[in-house]
């Protein structure tokens, strides 16, 4: 029972997780990011007066801190628990993630707003949120009861492929942070996008022509391309509303929501790579993997 309540503690987690990337991206699409030009304090305050542009920023800091403390209750708790080391190492990554994700976003109030540094935490809170659903994947029972794995005939395998599409996704991640803090143009990041496309196609075909009966890699490779299909026309959206409105004095209501929407999406969408990388690593095997595994099965019958 223990165990199903660190893994349901592991979602609730990851879930606000994302809500804080939400937050942060709304921060930056609202341009709120020196509303409060103190840190860790608001206008030195515990809770400031929360209009305008500093309902964005310091909500965004109340729930990072939420974050925080569920993130060392889950370490400690993890920590405490039956589970594998490597997992209780997970666990401990994702804390000191969280404590230098901190540490980042007070570097981008107190040097007003770098890019070296923006860039870095966005991309440090999509890891973060990475992790979070990894340790939630890996603490369900489905992941523990799950079959032996199976022969992975396919070239490349799922395995390699579905590492390289992870990282690919990742890069794609970098590219719309630093397009939106202003390093760079659009363009990288829309040819990227081509590229995850590619990938990610290739990816879920594979999974779901040779692991048609795994219905855990089946179900993350139907999540995946779905997901993948809604990004798009997210960001077409939200380039379109962001073309349209350049000359608007303040961010439109819909450019924010949707360029919000877009970023929050692209994060489920890497976690969703993340999750296929975690599954092919668990259900799709070499030769001798698969052998050993079905000793195992074999081994624990008799």
């Amino acid at each position: 029972m223990s165990d199903l309540w660190l893994h349901r503690f592991a979602v609730v987690l990851a879930i606000c997780t994302l809500f804080l990337v939400v937050a942060g991206a709304s921060v930056v699409s609202k341009e709120a990011g020196l509303s409060v030009p103190d840190w860790p304090l608001s206008y030195g305050k515990v809770m400031p007066e929360m209009k305008d542009g500093v309902f964005f920023e310091h909500g965004h800091r109340m729930i990072a801190t939420t974050v925080g403390f569920l993130t060392i209750i889950l370490t400690v708790w993890m920590w405490r628990s039956n589970e594998p080391r490597w997992l209780k190492h997970l666990s401990s990554i994702a804390l000191l993630a969280v404590i230098a994700q901190g540490v980042l976003g007070g570097l981008t109030v107190k040097m007003l707003l770098p890019k070296s540094v923006s860039i870095s935490h966005a991309c440090l809170a999509q890891l973060f949120f990475c992790v979070t659903v990894a340790i939630a994947v890996v603490t369900s029972r489905s992941w523990k009861s799950g079959p032996p794995p199976a022969q992975d005939r396919g070239t490349p395998a799922l395995r390699s492929l579905s590492f390289a599409t992870a990282a690919v996704a990742f890069v794609q991640v970098a590219l719309g942070a630093a397009y939106r803090h202003g390093a760079i143009g659009v363009l990288p990041h829309v040819l990227w996008a081509a590229v995850v496309i590619l990938l990610v196609m290739l990816m879920c075909t594979l999974a779901l022509s040779q692991f048609r009966h795994n219905q855990a890699l089946r179900q993350a490779a139907i999540w995946v391309l779905s997901l993948t299909g809604a990004q798009v026309i997210l960001g077409v959206a939200a380039l379109t509303a962001r073309v349209m409105t350049a000359d608007s004095p303040a961010p439109g209501l819909a450019m924010v929501w949707l360029t919000v929407a877009h970023t929050a999406l692209g994060a489920v969408v890497l976690a969703g790579t993340v999750v296929m990388s975690i599954q092919a690593a668990r259900h799709a095997g070499s030769v001798k993997t698969v052998s050993t595994g079905r000793l195992a099965q074999l081994g624990h019958v008799s």
